[in-house]
């Protein structure tokens, strides 16, 4: 009797794995307002997505824009826009929330169990975890990029497991890198990975010394991260439009205008508390290092090096450092532990809840949980804090503006505010068609620079408007441009709220 209890509390008592997917779950469902209303790039996604699933086309020329249409279009996301589109078929704005709660949550699960497996220790994995899930919270969106973080950690568990010899599945990373090349744009990230662990491996294998974890005496492991690699960056060609697709990434990181007028490619702000979580883990690394006495593998060391630099130079790049840098940290954490007077007070603590946390099956609550939500969405429960359905809010974007434009059908080419390009797109397209959206390494520098123009009334903004014959603009209530143009003859405001207005061009 006994033992058949001991067995049914291993499935129905949740691991630590468990109730940490169900806390991430949960507190993303419960953020789904603020998810959805940061910005408007999901409208856009949304669109494309939609698009994509009607027509069974993956666009490859701008169909979005007055400006740019026709012109060639690089779709690195469209199988994210797919996914979004159809979490959205299947329950509209919430289903959304769910599907990104559930990715935010497996990503964080997944990463648990490497910060575990490299520190084997039960509280460093976990205190790790939460550290990264914390940094990496300030772009925690509902946009493609939560897909890379997701692939960079299995990326690089798989590399990890290469190099220390734990498997031989070289071909796991060309089948990952087929997907990650359609779903966002940040593949490259793996590439940068990769080749850290190549370049540290080879210098440890010419030195002939081992690293924690695994050494490389003779070629055995590292010949398969240079077959996984080199077979990952072919397979990467294999996209809607081929080499384009690296072009056009690697072209906007180039351009230093684009990069500086985008928030989240500048550096953090350390005066902000959404910050703090990433200068902790900078600190930790430098006393853990400092601290420990085992050596780290070059490829730690290398990672740790370049994943701060990347994070200090773009806060963009901070989710990728916490999701890259846990498991080395916490692996450091644990090794320092043990090397030190708290081993005997911590450790033994630590190897109970391990023996407990083993004797557990686990996987029944995070179903059950995430299940109750989907039940809840269908009985017509809110979903979040503010216990409503999901939406874009009417204080953040032209909701009403756009009903109204809609009901007096108000046509031809316009102008609007850049962050409200993806909501037009969300709620007018195809009837409506943008100036500029959030897609700036499509629309370039040079219509980016006469957006601008026309935003702050510089020398020849009048001639902007004219180019693309503008007969609308939709600008926020406060905005200096529609000032200007009330006073320019033929406009005049033909709509007004407390977000957003409408002038149309009737001369």
């Amino acid at each position: 009797m006994k033992e058949k209890s001991v067995h049914l509390n291993g499935w129905l008592l949740p691991r630590v794995q468990d109730v940490l997917f169900i806390t991430l779950f949960i507190a993303v469902v419960g953020l789904g307002p603020r998810l959805l209303n940061v910005d408007g790039d999901l409208g856009r996604h949304l669109a494309i997505g939609k698009y994509i699933l009607t027509t069974r086309l993956i666009p490859t020329q701008d169909l979005f824009s007055h400006t740019m249409a026709g012109e060639a279009l690089t779709p690195h996301e469209w199988l994210a826009q797919v996914a979004f589109a159809m979490a959205y078929r299947l329950g509209g704005l919430d289903g959304v929330v769910i599907f990104c709660a559930l990715l935010i949550a497996a990503t964080f699960s997944i990463l648990f169990r490497q910060c575990y497996q490299r520190s084997g220790m039960l509280l460093a994995g976990l205190g790790f975890t939460i550290l990264a899930a914390a940094a990496a919270s300030l772009h925690w969106l509902p946009r493609p990029h939560l897909f890379t973080l997701l692939f960079l950690v299995l990326w690089v568990g798989e590399l990890e497991g290469l190099r220390q010899g734990t498997h031989r599945r070289w071909w796991t990373l060309p089948i990952l890198m087929l997907i990650w090349v359609n779903i966002h744009g940040a593949f490259i990230a793996g590439f940068v990975v990769w080749g850290i662990y190549l370049v540290g491996s080879l210098v440890e294998f010419w030195a002939g010394k081992s690293s924690e974890g695994g050494g490389f005496g003779d070629n055995a492991n590292l010949l398969p991260i240079v077959y996984g690699g080199v077979l990952s960056l072919a397979v990467s060609l294999i996209n809607p439009v081929g080499l384009r697709l690296w072009d056009t990434s690697l072209s906007f990181l180039h351009n230093r205008y684009l990069v500086g007028h985008t928030v989240e490619y500048l550096s953090p702000d350390f005066q902000q508390a959404s910050s703090w979580p990433f200068l902790i883990l900078i600190v930790l690394s430098i006393v853990l290092l400092g601290l420990s006495q085992t050596r780290r593998s070059l490829v730690s060391i290398l990672m740790l090096a370049a994943w701060t630099a990347m994070g200090l130079i773009s806060a963009r790049n901070i989710p990728l450092y916490a999701v890259v840098t846990a498991p080395i940290l916490a692996g450091a954490f644990a090794n320092w532990i043990r090397e030190s007077r708290l081993s005997h007070g911590v450790m033994p603590i630590d190897d109970r809840i391990s023996a407990v946390e083993a004797s557990f099956r686990g996987g029944l609550w995070p179903i059950l949980i995430v299940g109750l939500f989907i039940i809840a969405y269908f009985g017509g429960l809110g979903l979040n804090s503010i216990s409503s359905r999901n939406g874009f809010s009417p204080q953040v974007f032209p909701v009403q503006a756009i009903d109204w434009m809609k009901a007096e059908q108000i046509s031809g080419p316009g102008f609007n505010y850049f962050p409200w390009g993806g909501y037009i797109l969300y709620r007018a397209w195809p009837e409506q068609h943008v100036f500029i959206d959030g897609q700036t390494d499509f629309y370039g520098e040079s219509l980016t620079r006469q957006y601008e123009t026309v935003l702050t009334q510089s020398e020849g903004w009048r001639q902007v408007l004219a180019e693309y014959g503008v007969r609308w603009v939709l600008m926020p209530v406060n905005a200096g441009l529609a000032r200007a143009l009330e006073s320019e003859e033929g406009w005049r405001i033909r709509y007004q709220d407390p977000t957003a207005v409408v002038l149309v061009y009737e001369p």
